[in-house]
């Protein structure tokens, strides 16, 4: 029986989510490691940051290989790039005899996390339905959230005996799983278009809406190209460049706002907030995880009621909050619970706001030729900023310690990033709930003239 339909692109969703998967697990699975490394290889507050950074490094390439790949090879075989590099970072460093080596394997596999973080999203977004988008390219966000939860289950695990390299190796199956699901997943119907292959967009676009809706979306997809040049250029035209700054913004707001560092860090934070062994505080981060992943499952519903906008900015709020909870504790040398409940409420609020619908924002702002350049443009600033915060958080919250006895000042000016994200939205962003792509891209071109 051929699958057609809503389930057939929910479908596709899920194999392209894996690479959403393995972008949460790459990520997280060092986290868990992080105690062990520190006593393998002797590492001070810059080689933590670096061992935690290097990946977010590669990262940094990764978008700026996806912008020749997704364009020249297909979004598609673009994944099927990552998935390579995942699998040589997860044998590398399972294996490494050096730190240096460790990091060299893990950028190589930011590499992978760079072209998933572009790639993925915009897949889904080229495959989806309006009316399904949002929940659609939410899934990519499910998928890295259960990733991160996998990933800090893992550590915990093989955190007794101290098997940190094994925590590294757990990754290949779910990398083979994606390999495997890309063997028989679509291209995108947007990128055979603009390659001039309209029968075989107009076959996946019709097995997902049927034919005469497919007949009249691939109109409006060569319309839509035909008024577009596709060059670099064009990103810098009036309307085009607003939307750049909009999604650049949009997401490094999504890297700076220091959640995802309390992720990062959760381990070594809970453990300098008072809680035992590396062992306890992993063991205390799953549940962390596991109420990250409730709230990720909420935002599926809120993503189909409400505007992205409303969403956006009730969640920044409530992760100002969080850092404010956070501040507060420790400035009262509080219950390391509490700092436990804080970083619940800010990853939660996170979860429920700014880590899906940044990626959902972005994925559907820009026309279809440019979107691929444009979405590299975003994803390479995006880890610029994510691979100085990673590398600079430990700095920061160190230099508060020694000048204030604990990190409480660094979580206030956390929230104050958070405070100016919920007025930026408010001002520079539009609402796209349910609006056809290229009607989204319209809006744009619309402001060049």
């Amino acid at each position: 029986m051929k699958i057609t339909g809503n389930a057939y692109a929910f479908l596709v969703a899920l194999v392209a989510a894996a690479g959403g998967f393995l972008f949460g697990f790459d990520l997280s699975i060092a986290s868990g490691a992080l105690p062990f490394l520190k006593a393998q290889f002797g590492l001070d507050a810059a080689g933590e940051g670096l061992a935690m950074s290097s990946a977010i490094f590669g990262s940094i390439a990764g978008p700026l290989a996806g912008m020749w790949l997704a364009d020249r090879i297909g979004r598609r075989n673009t994944l099927w790039v990552a998935a390579t590099c995942f699998l040589a970072s997860a044998i590398g460093t399972a294996l490494p005899r050096t730190i240096t080596e460790f990091n060299v394997w893990r950028a190589v596999g930011g590499i992978g996390v760079g072209l998933a973080a572009m790639t993925s999203p915009m897949y889904i977004a080229e495959l989806s339905p309006p009316r399904l988008r949002g929940r659609l390219v939410t899934v990519n966000q499910l998928a890295i959230v259960i990733g991160i939860n996998l990933a800090v289950i893992s550590s915990w695990l093989l955190s007794f005996g101290g098997h940190w390299r094994w925590m590294f190796a757990s990754e290949i199956p779910a990398i083979v799983a994606l390999m495997a699901g890309l063997l028989v997943a679509p291209e995108s119907p947007r990128w055979l278009a603009a390659k001039g292959r309209d029968d075989e967009a107009l076959d996946v676009l019709g097995r997902i809406n049927g034919p005469e809706q497919a007949a009249r979306e691939l109109a409006d997809i060569r319309a839509e190209l035909s008024a577009e040049t596709g060059t670099f250029a064009e990103l810098l035209q009036p309307g085009i460049r607003r939307a750049l700054v909009v999604g650049v913004v949009l997401m490094i707001y999504q890297q700076v706002n220091g959640v995802n560092m309390m992720l990062l860090y959760g381990p070594s934070i809970l453990q300098n907030a008072g809680i035992g062994s590396a062992s306890d505080a992993i063991f205390f981060t799953i549940f962390l995880n596991l109420f990250i992943l409730v709230a990720t499952i909420i935002a599926f519903g809120l993503v189909q009621r409400f505007g992205r906008r409303q969403i956006l900015m009730t969640g920044v709020a409530g992760m100002a909050a969080g850092h404010l909870l956070m501040a507060a504790n420790f400035f009262r040398g509080g219950s390391p619970f509490v700092s436990l409940a804080a970083m619940a409420l800010a990853a939660g609020s996170f979860t429920l706001s700014l880590a899906p619908l940044g990626w959902v924002v972005v994925s559907e702002i820009y026309p279809n030729r440019i979107r691929a350049t444009a979405l590299a443009v975003v994803c390479f600033l995006l880890y610029v900023a994510s691979f100085l915060c990673a590398q600079l958080f430990p700095m920061i919250t160190a230099a508060c310690t020694e000048r204030m006895g604990h990190p409480g000042a660094a979580y206030l000016l956390f929230a104050g990033i958070c405070l100016s994200c919920v007025i930026f939205v408010w001002r520079w962003l539009p609402e796209t709930k349910d609006l056809p792509l290229e009607r989204i891209s319209r809006f744009w071109l619309e402001r060049s003239t």
